[in-house]
């Protein structure tokens, strides 16, 4: 019974509300990241959890409503995942690198949702009645900000009495074991391996010492204790035998690959990633060790702006991911994205048409209907097209553009918190001289990062747009600006609760 023994006084429209307010902070900030492919992959373990938690009970069917329940990645090296208020999760791209399967990564989500279906943060502020909430939402950004710099916590967290109160953002003991009992039970009926959380826990044990950069030590996680230890391993020996080692899967060595490249473009970095796939020593090494070698220092490569490289690493992985579809797909998709990179949208979309798209099926439970296609690939295929390849004739370009604004438009129909894919749509739309659906899909691309007030502005120009006659008038014309017309009374309500919330 998860709201057992709850004694918030915090409603769950309040805590997504603080939720939100974090969340718009954090989507501006430099290190948030929205990669396509990092986040298909987090995404395919952390549906199942949800489905899974609202199976045993544990996601009530009000805060499945209410709470955003959204991931966000950002991009720290540090092995970290939080929970915020309503339902969202952070999850650096250190984490991803260093876990050795699904597993692992979903012992840590399944933590982490078991925070917020237990009502842990709620019941926290309560025990510090005397803070508004808005006063606590400063405190976790500038916990967050602490991790890059501990001036700009200061200048976030200020007064004695937020310093106070920096015992009641921690998570008890009580909590913490609560959230390893209930995650424990939704990663193994999500269809996860036990093992999975004995062994991340050892990675966490390793990593608390190593993430110790001597900031103040705001949401830092809790030294893992020898009893929580003990008490997974208990349950993982009274369940059904299990592998003692889940064996890395090319996919993941290829995932995680990726994640440590994008954490630290500095280019020594890079550079030291192309080394480790130039040694002699690679050849040595199992299979996913040595794919995972050669897709990072391929993308290294790329961002170094060395395709030459880039196209001999790829060329060195094929051989060892061609008997396996999921890895096979990654380094498909990152050959168009490279030959993208390199400005030749004829050899991308050469690249992507040999894409062997997965099929997408719906997940038990899920309120929508599943997409025909795959994100990643959807994604890179309108960058394809706003960039044609040199001598396509015009109508070629001008198919292109269509096809994918018609995709864009239904993803967006049925995922209308994609910011990306808006922002897509938008360019696209205004690629093709549709200035009045570009605008709108622009300002829907703010409302998707909560930004109210430069969605509102998007919003106006549109309506100053018809106005001014930019519109040709058509049927289909009158009905985007009454589309807009509603969208922005809508936006103008949220943007004036946003502001009252302050």
């Amino acid at each position: 019974m998860p709201t057992l023994g709850d004694t918030s006084d915090l409603s769950s429209s309040d805590e997504r509300r603080l939720g939100d307010r974090i969340a718009r902070e954090l989507y501006r900030d430099p290190d948030y990241l929205d990669d396509p492919v990092l986040a298909e992959y987090v995404q395919a373990i952390w549906q199942p959890l949800l489905v899974a938690a609202r199976a045993r009970g544990d996601l009530s069917p009000e805060l499945s409503q209410r709470f955003a329940w959204e991931v966000m990645l950002g991009r720290d090296r540090t092995v970290n995942a939080f929970a915020l208020p309503g339902g969202y999760l952070g999850v650096h791209l250190g984490l991803i690198a260093v876990v050795s399967n699904r597993d692992e990564l979903a012992s840590v989500l399944g933590h982490e949702l078991s925070h917020v279906t237990q009502r842990h943060i709620s019941r926290l502020m309560a025990k510090q009645g005397q803070m508004t909430p808005w006063m606590i939402g400063a405190m976790i950004l500038g916990a967050l900000a602490a991790s890059k710099s501990a001036d700009a916590a200061n200048a976030l967290i200020v007064g004695g009495q937020a310093v106070a109160a920096q015992n009641q953002l921690n998570f008890s003991r009580d909590m913490e074991r609560e959230a390893d009992r209930v995650g424990y039970g939704v990663m193994t009926e999500a269809g996860f391996e036990a093992q999975g959380f004995v062994s991340m826990f050892d990675k966490l044990q390793q990593a608390s010492r190593l993430n110790d950069n001597g900031a103040y030590p705001y949401l830092r996680s809790h030294p893992l204790t020898t009893e929580r230890i003990a008490d997974m391993q208990a349950r993982q020996a009274l369940a059904a035998p299990a592998p003692a080692q889940v064996a890395v899967t090319l996919e993941h060595a290829l995932v995680a690959a990726r994640a440590r490249v994008l954490a630290n473009a500095d280019v020594d970095a890079l550079r030291a990633t192309q080394l480790e796939a130039d040694s002699a020593s690679l050849r040595t090494q199992a299979a996913p060790r040595q794919a995972g070698a050669l897709y990072g220092a391929a993308l290294a490569a790329s961002q170094l702006r060395d395709f030459a490289s880039a196209s001999s690493y790829l060329a060195r992985l094929r051989p060892l991911v061609a008997g396996d579809a999921s890895a096979a797909r990654l380094a498909q998709l990152l050959q168009a994205e490279i030959a993208l990179r390199a400005g030749d949208a004829s050899a991308a979309q050469a690249a992507l048409s040999a894409v062997s798209t997965p099929a997408v099926p719906a997940a038990p439970g899920a309120p929508d209907p599943a997409p025909t296609v795959a994100r990643p690939e959807l994604l890179l295929a309108a960058q394809i097209a706003l960039q044609p390849g040199a001598g396509e004739p015009a109508h070629a370009t001008s198919a292109a553009l269509s096809a994918s604004a018609a995709r864009l438009q239904a993803w967006v129909d049925l995922k209308p918190r994609d910011a990306q894919a808006w922002q897509l749509l938008s360019r696209v739309q205004s690629a093709q001289n549709q200035t009045l659906r570009a605008l709108r899909a622009d300002a829907e691309a703010q409302v998707a990062r909560l930004d109210y007030a430069a969605a509102l502005d998007r919003f106006k120009a549109a309506q100053a747009f018809t106005r001014a006659g930019g519109s040709s008038q058509t049927a289909a014309d009158h009905i985007d600006a009454s589309i807009i017309d509603t969208r922005q009374r809508q936006v103008e309500l949220l943007l004036k609760e946003q502001t009252l919330d302050r």
